[in-house]
């Protein structure tokens, strides 16, 4: 008589798949872990999650092309450069997009104290605009030196035009003095400036060099604020012009980390800011 094969036994499932219990335990790593909210992970389903800290800002959305997160309520976007940077190719820079943010204009060094001019300064002043970026030319001031003549050194060297940004005094450290000696040569310097170009000058400084030494002293002049990494700036939206908020942004055509800065108001608003 044939003996019959016993037919296979069908294994039970014993418990959770493998690929599911490796995308519980990675949900699980990411929402025990304080360090490790608000980003994106890649579990074993190949699904993608995003998982925001429930403190996130809204509105301060990383752009992964610029390697930043960006404040999304301004419209006009733009940089600072100087020898730092390189040599620029401002074709690139110029045409970088993700969305609606790209580099509109770009502030450039020019000069420090009574002797250094950047240089870099008349390449990127030339080529810059070619590409369709708007510029405008600073100057790292030195309180130890004389304001007038750090302002005939930086005028020397910088011919501001039409449509171009205003000059840009940068004022970041009182240098051993006294905040009424810094004021007292930062007048200097801002009064030449203006009744050579008949145009109010740009002062730009960081959130507490300002508030410690220039609050209530120059609120008639447009304020480019540096504070990075926030999604909110701490003042008052009447006091300040342009607001760099990141350090470390990544550009095309830039072999190196650049300022990204943000105009407060609409194109509109930034073409009447330009030399007329």
């Amino acid at each position: 008589m044939p003996v019959k094969k016993r037919k296979p036994s069908r294994k039970k499932s014993k418990g959770l798949s493998l690929q599911l219990k490796f995308a519980i335990a990675g949900i699980l790593l990411v929402l025990l872990s304080p360090f490790y909210y608000g980003y994106v992970v890649k579990i074993a389903t190949s699904t993608w999650f995003w998982l925001r800290h429930p403190g996130e800002d809204k509105n301060y959305r990383t752009y992964e092309s610029f390697n930043i997160k960006i404040p999304k309520k301004y419209t006009v976007h733009g940089i600072d450069v100087s020898y730092y940077q390189g040599k620029i190719d401002w074709q690139k820079v110029k045409a970088m997009k993700e969305d609606d943010v790209h580099v509109t204009f770009a502030f450039i060094k020019a000069t420090e104290g009574i002797l250094n001019v950047d240089p870099y300064f008349q390449r990127n002043w030339r080529e810059a605009p070619k590409a369709g970026v708007k510029v405008g030319a600073y100057h790292f001031f030195r309180p130890k030196r004389s304001g007038l003549w750090q302002a005939n050194f930086f005028l020397q060297t910088a011919n501001f035009e039409k449509g171009d940004l205003p000059p840009v005094v940068d004022i970041e450290s009182l240098d051993g003095v006294s905040p009424e000696k810094m004021r007292k040569e930062l007048n200097a310097f801002i009064i030449q400036i203006e009744e050579k170009t008949k145009v109010k000058p740009i002062i730009y400084s960081g959130l507490k060099f300002y508030q410690d030494n220039l609050m209530g002293f120059y609120d008639d002049y447009p304020f480019w604020v540096a504070h990075y990494h926030q999604p909110k700036l701490k003042l008052p939206t009447n006091t300040w012009k342009f607001w760099q908020h990141s350090d470390k942004a990544s550009i095309n055509g830039i072999n190196h980390i650049v300022d990204f800065n943000a105009f407060n108001g609409d194109s509109l608003a930034f073409t009447k800011i330009l030399i007329q």
